[in-house]
């Protein structure tokens, strides 16, 4: 696990790869549930039987958004700032889904630092790109930049 320390150690890192998380399996429980959550109940990500027959993908593919939604969780043990005793920090992303996910498809993320905008002389904006990689396909399934604040 990468670890930021300072403000000097992010701008040291710009343009590296901060590390790959482990594979996450998608089931179609996860799917249905996310489903559920939204209300986006189309059938090509909760009805397998039809997805069987009518679907391109031959079986259900979970949701670009539920698949963008994944990135914090999995980028989590793939790097971190050193930690503060307030917890102060923001993050914003945005993203676009390249790829559907086929249920009991197996999921990771990239994580690259691309750019560190200083604040001010305790805090600075970093950009990272996370590329959600699934298992055996060579096209990303997503990709995203988030946006953290960090105060250090």
């Amino acid at each position: 696990m990468k670890v930021i320390t300072s403000i000097d150690d992010a701008a040291g890192a710009v343009g590296t790869e901060l590390g790959v998380s482990d594979w996450l399996d998608v089931d179609q429980a996860r799917i249905d549930a996310f489903a559920e959550a939204t209300g986006d109940h189309q059938w090509i990500h909760v009805d397998p039987l039809r997805a069987i027959t009518e679907s391109p993908y031959g079986t259900t593919i979970a949701h670009g958004l539920l698949t963008l939604s994944l990135i914090p969780a999995l980028s989590k043990p793939v790097f971190r700032r050193r930690e503060r005793q307030d917890g102060n920090q923001l993050r914003a992303q945005q993203g676009a889904v390249y790829r559907a996910g086929a249920v009991g498809s197996r999921l990771r993320v990239r994580s690259d630092l691309v750019d560190v905008t200083p604040v001010n002389d305790a805090t600075v904006h970093l950009t990272i790109r996370h590329t959600v990689e699934v298992d055996g396909i060579d096209k990303p399934a997503a990709a995203a930049e988030m946006i953290a604040r960090y105060v250090f």
